[in-house]
């Protein structure tokens, strides 16, 4: 999660040049908002295509882990989508969803139960190659 905080830092430092050029000072009021939903598209993009494309972003490919569906295959848009938002919410209850895997059967967080995905060891071949 560290590696994946730094790429992610890098990415929203450059992505909010651009927006703060067109909109100014944004420390206050519905520019800041905007900036903060600004934030939260430009990191949702980043982790929706990495998850639907391929399953893994860069630190997942070095620490060799793959999103893949439940029961197997890519995880396509709409999938990667909802378990984005689901890992969102489960980020905004104080971390909930992610220490839920503490008490999960399989060790997984709860956007991934809900989103009907899961993370797998790269290594292994893919389980199955359709999309949803």
């Amino acid at each position: 999660m560290v590696y994946e905080a730094l790429i992610l830092a890098a990415l929203l430092l450059v992505a909010t040049f651009p927006y703060l050029a067109v909109a100014g000072d944004s420390t206050a009021g519905l520019r800041r908002h905007l900036l903060q939903g600004w934030v939260l598209g430009v990191a949702g993009a980043y982790f929706i295509a990495f998850w639907a494309r391929g399953g893994q972003t860069v630190p997942m490919k070095t620490w060799r882990i793959r999103l893949e569906r439940e029961e197997g295959g890519r995880v396509g848009l709409v999938r990667a989508a909802a378990r984005y938002v689901l890992a969102l919410l489960g980020l905004a209850t104080l971390g909930a969803g992610y220490f839920w895997a503490f008490l999960d059967r399989d060790g997984q967080f709860l956007h991934d139960r809900l989103a009907g995905t899961r993370l797998v060891d790269a290594r292994l071949p893919p389980a199955g190659d359709g999309a949803a």
